[in-house]
């Protein structure tokens, strides 16, 4: 950790989901270089570089400010943290996948 608290929020989020800075840049669609060197220089993100973070992520920047985010909650089952957890781990194409096989899950059970 260094002493930049939105570089330790993403090293954070990095961790929770067992994401490389490689997969992070690939996930948010900027050059790894880049986040790379915000890291070696201890710099803060711009807003613009922020927000493809947190796309990446597929969270709101007020999430990534929030200490709240993807602390699971008693409402949920031990199944449903799990499928939670695996989902959060895809990319981004897989993630689309896995939303249009619940839909036609769901759309089947329906007719």
């Amino acid at each position: 950790m260094n002493n930049n608290d939105t570089l330790n929020r993403i090293e954070e989020l990095m961790q929770e989901r067992d994401w490389t800075l490689y997969r992070l840049a690939k996930e948010a669609d900027i050059p790894y270089g880049n986040l790379n060197n915000l890291f070696k220089r201890n710099n803060e993100p711009s807003i613009s570089t922020l927000r493809k973070i947190c796309n990446g992520f597929n969270i709101s920047i007020s999430d990534f400010f929030s200490d709240n985010i993807h602390k699971p909650t008693n409402d949920y089952s031990l199944d449903e943290k799990t499928v939670i957890l695996e989902y959060r781990s895809l990319s981004r194409s897989d993630k689309e996948l896995v939303k249009a096989y619940i839909m036609g899950l769901k759309r089947q059970k329906i007719q």
